[in-house]
């Protein structure tokens, strides 16, 4: 244990099996860091498991605002997903030394398979009755990612589970990915409006950066070159509380003369280099239910919307939207260009999601839905809100996706006062 501002930390590592359909095969290290209030740490606590947001992403380091609030209540897991932070990393480096023929692009894409929710919870799954026996269940907070995860926790093993709070991530059960995409990109688009509206001068900034990136070669510090469409992936930030203003800010430190200056290219490397592996940017399975291909859906989408063109004025910036020729571009996921273009292409996908099952849900579920959420249709999740009994939704444009990590807790203080049963 090691004290620090007031709370205590232990951590855990397991050996899960790649595929839990067969525990004798290959084997992968799943990480997680137990955060306990210090003046609590010998007490017998409910576990609160927290599942990150991505896919893809590790779960954060303390100390996180959110945290020390469920600190009060809570001994908290905080999980670093298979293929995340210290779990056995899912990326180009780590595929070299693992148990995959990098050349044999079928067998990439068959090892990436196992990195989708349902492994996760499998993981979980193990987890839990090592930490707090067969019969013992916990409570889970899921965010963005994280809440589509706790739909299929809550699909596959409800018995694990006391109560489930969800934060900007009910997930879309039945809708396939030209669906979620045909209403995410309209979206992006009036982000996109609302910052040029904010930041008028930033349209000619934008249009003057992508115009020099089409007629001069501008290579990365990585040595990767800096395209225009690499430039628009930075929309990205739109659907977070400070997205327009760190956008904003850093296209103010574009120009060093007449090129383009060795800050900005930095930030706009780090941005976009996809360096924590590929799973971000294969986020598209998380849409295939067992109803055929996804087949680039996201890219589709924006393509045939005009106001992303190209040649559009003001150009517009590009969201969570994940494209074919990044596969080609960005050096950190070069090595899973054919991989992903299988995966793309595959209709044989298991569903994520048991929705008989969940239509006779009885654990409760309480969840935040960010009205004007740019990554996760609101309508769709009152949808599934509707379809799952226990689910109680609480609708707010108070906050956007971020609205855990920025609300000092108020986020967290409200779905727990609504399990509780004061709100």
């Amino acid at each position: 244990m090691i004290p620090a501002l007031g709370f205590v930390t232990r951590d855990h590592a397991w050996q899960v099996p790649l595929d839990h359909a067969q525990p004798d095969g290959d084997s992968i290290q799943v990480f997680a860091r137990e955060v306990v209030a210090e003046d609590k740490a010998d007490d017998d606590l409910p576990w609160l498991l927290f599942l990150q947001g991505g896919p893809g992403g590790m779960s954060p380091r303390p100390p996180a605002g959110w945290v020390k609030h469920a600190l009060k209540d809570y001994r908290v897991l905080l999980l670093d997903q298979r293929g995340t932070g210290l779990s056995t990393p899912l990326n180009a480096q780590t595929l070299e030394t693992g148990p995959v023929d990098t050349s044999d692009a079928k067998a990439v894409a068959s090892y990436l398979r196992h990195f989708r929710a349902d492994s996760i919870v499998a993981d979980a799954e193990l987890i839990r009755r090592d930490l707090l026996g067969a019969d013992g269940r916990w409570d889970t907070l899921g965010q963005s990612y994280g809440g589509f995860v706790t739909l299929t926790y809550l699909s596959f093993a409800p018995q694990g589970l006391r109560r489930c709070l969800v934060t900007g991530g009910l997930a879309p059960l039945t809708a396939s990915a030209d669906e979620v995409y045909a209403r995410t990109v309209p979206r992006v688009a009036r982000r996109n409006r609302e910052f040029y509206a904010r930041y008028p001068d930033d349209a000619a900034a934008v249009r003057r950066i992508a115009d020099h990136l089409t007629s001069e070669e501008v290579r990365l510090p990585d040595g990767d070159r800096l395209s225009a469409r690499r430039l628009r992936l930075l929309g990205d930030a739109f659907g977070m509380s400070d997205g327009f203003e760190r956008l904003h800010w850093l296209l103010e430190t574009a120009w060093h003369g007449g090129r383009l200056s060795d800050r900005f290219l930095y930030a706009v490397m780090s941005l976009t280099a996809a360096v924590d592996g590929p799973v971000y940017a294969l986020q598209e399975s998380t849409y295939a239910q067992g109803r055929g291909a996804t087949g680039w859906a996201a890219a589709r989408s924006v393509e045939a919307d005009p106001a992303f063109a190209p040649d559009a004025d003001p150009l517009f910036f590009t969201g969570e939207t994940m494209f074919p020729w990044m596969f080609d571009e960005i050096a950190a996921l070069r090595p899973f260009r054919d991989a992903a273009h299988l995966l793309a292409e595959a209709d044989d996908w298991a569903p994520l999601y048991d929705v008989g099952r969940l239509s006779r849900n009885e654990v409760p579920v309480l969840a935040a839905v960010y009205f004007d959420d740019m990554y996760v249709d609101a309508e769709l999740s009152l949808q599934t809100a509707e379809a799952v009994p226990g689910v109680r939704a609480w609708v707010t444009n108070e906050w956007e996706h971020d609205g855990l990590r920025v609300s000092e807790g108020k986020v967290l203080d409200r779905l727990l006062a609504m399990a509780n049963g004061h709100v």
